[in-house]
């Protein structure tokens, strides 16, 4: 399997988000936490969303799993960036990354036997995976890359 559009995750609120629906658009993934030194990224996720979402589409992933940074319910969560930041983009249930069984998606991003890219590692909060239109991984970017980084920016324009 070479595409994330084969897989499916839950929104926040519930509803049931299909990957294939994105088809078309670039997609970039971030697992996202609202007490971590990294959380101002959502300004700037925020912003790329509003300037290219025409396309790209942003899909915050909630994770408590580095330094218990997200410890909030789905409400909360959707509360708090909303609040704060004005989020619009997709935001998912919270999930795991590090515990023994991690989400199929986080599984599939991380083996390079799986992506047929590379392998990578989360080691904490707000690291990205930047996928084509097709839903092949193109790349991955730690926490300390910026959203609005030349980095990204070069991918997307």
């Amino acid at each position: 399997m070479h595409s994330i559009h084969s897989f499916r995750i839950r929104s926040i609120k519930g509803e049931e988000i299909h990957l294939n629906s994105f088809k078309g658009k670039k997609i970039l993934l971030v697992n996202v936490a609202s007490e971590c030194g990294f959380t101002p990224q959502y300004a700037q996720l925020q912003e790329l969303y509003e300037a290219f979402k025409h396309a790209l589409v942003i899909i915050a992933m909630p994770c408590n799993d580095f330094g218990g940074q997200e410890p909030g319910n789905h409400e909360d969560i959707q509360k708090f960036c909303s609040v704060n930041y004005g989020v619009t983009f997709p935001i998912t249930e919270k999930i795991s990354i590090k515990e023994t069984h991690p989400h199929p998606i986080y599984e599939w991003l991380m083996s390079k036997e799986l992506n047929g890219l590379l392998d990578s590692d989360v080691s904490w909060n707000f690291c990205k995976y930047l996928l084509d239109e097709e839903g092949q991984l193109l790349a991955f970017y730690p926490s300390s890359t910026y959203p609005a980084s030349e980095e990204i920016l070069n991918k997307l324009q």
